[in-house]
């Protein structure tokens, strides 16, 4: 069944198709992430994380910026060590989350994303930007590197141009964005919503199972040594090809036909 909820931060709903959008929604405040946006987020993941009949979410934002980063009003109030240690944890926990999650998700990004609203790009699974967007990890200009957005950027991007971004707090494009590998695509912001449907629609029509043991394996293998993902990867491959999607996958190919997913 279609569910919806909104939280003052972010705004969360899902289809009866299990597409989960979340959306954040501090427009006034370019959408940064505030001790209020960042629980609003991990609230929102951890439901996601607990529905069998999520599919993928669709991250976005309302206004003209996507995110960004956290916020230093906030964080300069409180200029303790242990607040900002527990803050990064914060942050850090809503960030895996992401990773965590059985299903894919999907940055829709319309506008700047800058330091930890980089990093909240980076972290996600896919990205398809406006043409109007913008990509930066700047913290460097208020005396600040960009330690924990640089853990996704250069897992992103390659190291280079990484630092490149991090040591000179220069903007990149949509554009040299998708050349540097952080977006999928670019598209003019008006065909944006219609390229997130596009590719909402494509990973739809796979098995959520298939799925969800493929984004494991992917993260898991990526931080490990070559004989170990191997071997991972092996193993997973064999589990998947056990379960009834693939044993219908492979069945409906041989018949030449269209598969019936088992639901």
């Amino acid at each position: 069944m279609p569910m919806q909820a909104m939280t003052d931060a972010a705004i969360h709903s899902r289809d009866a198709r299990g597409v989960n959008r979340i959306t954040l929604n501090r427009p006034d405040a370019f959408n940064t992430l505030g001790e209020e946006m960042l629980a609003a987020l991990q609230a929102a993941f951890d439901a996601v994380a607990a529905d069998p009949q999520a599919r993928i979410v669709v991250l976005a934002a309302q206004g003209k910026a996507f995110c960004a980063g956290h916020n230093l009003k906030e964080m300069r109030a409180q200029p303790e060590l242990a607040y900002y240690q527990k803050l990064f944890a914060q942050c850090t926990r809503m960030m895996l989350a992401i990773q965590n999650l059985p299903v894919p998700v999907l940055a829709r990004v319309q506008g700047v994303a800058t330091a930890a609203g980089c990093q909240l790009v980076a972290q996600c699974d896919l990205a398809i930007a406006g043409s109007p967007a913008t990509f930066g990890v700047n913290g460097i200009d208020v005396g600040l590197f960009c330690a924990t957005p640089s853990v996704p950027l250069v897992r992103n991007i390659p190291a280079k141009q990484a630092m490149e971004m991090l040591l000179t707090g220069g903007f990149i494009t949509a554009d040299e964005a998708r050349t540097r590998g952080l977006v999928n695509r670019v598209v003019p912001l008006e065909e944006l919503d219609a390229a997130v449907e596009q590719m909402v629609a494509s990973i739809l029509d796979k098995p959520r199972e298939a799925v969800a043991m493929g984004k494991a394996l992917f993260y898991q293998q990526r931080e490990t040594g070559i004989a170990s993902a191997y071997q991972l990867a092996g193993q997973t491959m064999a589990c998947n090809m056990v379960h009834p999607v693939a044993q219908e996958g492979v069945q409906a190919f041989i018949d030449k036909r269209k598969p019936q997913w088992p639901q």
